[in-house]
């Protein structure tokens, strides 16, 4: 009967450190987010350290050579125009008067060389006629000296005047350039970006060698590129040709094709913390991102590698030292995995894992290690 009782205290005892193990002294079950291994693309990339910027190769701002009043703006703000269309028109009364003037110097001028010229042909006559007489002993030497001197006189005179019809013909031509000095045209085709005048304002001329400020603003959104600031640690990564992913930041969720156009040959160190290099990346399709305003901001993720198919996992579940944790039967246990090409976003995994494996993305908590007893989190 005593065996009996110390047999049932026993368990007793027994099945309450059962229940206490299974119950105050359970291990505790960690919630983890987890993300399963797949097969997709993975890509080595390299991507700006500060915002890049939408520019454009071709834009000018434009201003008339000579001050004047403005009578003519053919186009406004945000129109497009063509190569060498009219943008501006400066009253140009004055400068026709002086073309008007020129051209009436040059029919004068060439009058006057034409009446000189005919007076040394006709020189020219007499003497042939004198000389013939002179050798028949008609006509005495000092005669014919005298026509010689007059056939000279007049030939330089002759010579003069076209001269002067040279000059006068380059005073027309200077008059017409001034003619054109008042008319403001597109060096290139583009779209008018801004417009700083209005027909009846005054454009004042500047001190002869400074420029007149700009009055239009011309851009060609055709020649659209992106800037962007790439570390110097990744500079000797990055080369001409390259393929490239732009994203800007008016045009959320898109992703544009380009390529790496020119890298900077020198180091900015204006920052001395973060130096980088100038990076310019051409837009495979302009007309892609037509409509993007240069000075928007973007960003470039310079692509150098890339292996489709390939066993991959979230780049946030491998951890230093090429560690992951694994969630199989309730428990974390940690594997060591051999990575490829890495990003960002994934990482390949060339081995140590298989397709299926649910592996830990987030450690957030010194709970969540391996040997502890976990299950998915439910979001």
């Amino acid at each position: 009967m005593r065996h009996t009782k110390w047999i049932l205290v026993v368990v007793l005892v027994v099945a309450a450190a059962v229940a206490l193990r299974l119950t105050l002294f359970a291990p505790e079950v960690v919630e983890v987010r987890t993300a399963a291994v797949e097969r997709g693309v993975v890509e080595e990339t390299v991507t700006n350290t500060r915002a890049g910027t939408v520019k454009v190769r071709l834009r000018a701002e434009l201003s008339p050579q000579v001050g004047g009043l403005v009578k003519t703006l053919p186009r406004r703000k945000g129109e497009s125009v063509r190569a060498g269309e009219l943008l501006l028109k400066l009253d140009d009364g004055a400068q026709l008067a002086e073309v008007g003037s020129a051209r009436a110097t040059l029919g004068a001028t060439r009058a006057q060389a034409d009446e000189a010229c005919l007076t040394a042909d006709l020189a020219e006559k007499e003497l042939a006629r004198t000389r013939a007489l002179h050798s028949r002993g008609i006509a005495s030497d000092q005669n014919l000296d005298t026509l010689e001197t007059d056939r000279d006189r007049s030939l330089a005179a002759c010579t003069a005047a076209r001269a002067a019809v040279g000059q006068a013909e380059a005073a027309v031509s200077a008059a017409e350039v001034q003619l054109t000095f008042t008319e403001l045209r597109a060096p290139f085709a583009g779209v008018v970006a801004d417009l700083s005048t209005e027909v009846g304002e005054w454009i004042m001329p500047s001190p002869p060698g400074m420029p007149i400020p700009p009055v239009i603003d011309l851009l060609d959104p055709a020649s659209i590129y992106i800037s962007a600031p790439i570390d110097e640690v990744d500079s000797e990564r990055v080369a001409v040709g390259q393929v490239v992913r732009v994203t800007v930041d008016s045009r959320s969720g898109e992703h544009f094709p380009g390529r790496v156009a020119r890298v900077a040959p020198y180091v900015l160190d204006v920052l001395e913390q973060n130096r980088t290099v100038e990076v310019e990346v051409e837009m495979e399709d302009p007309q892609a991102v037509k409509g993007v305003l240069p000075g928007t901001s973007a960003d470039v993720e310079v692509i150098l590698d890339h292996h489709d198919d390939v066993l991959r996992v979230p780049a946030s579940a491998v951890a230093e030292g090429g560690k992951v944790l694994v969630l199989a039967d309730g428990k974390l246990v940690e594997r060591e995995v051999t990575i490829g090409l890495k990003n960002w976003r994934f990482a390949e995994i060339l081995g140590g894992l298989e397709a299926g494996d649910q592996v830990v993305v987030v450690r957030n908590s010194p709970k969540i290690k391996a040997g502890a007893k976990a299950k998915e989190r439910q979001s």
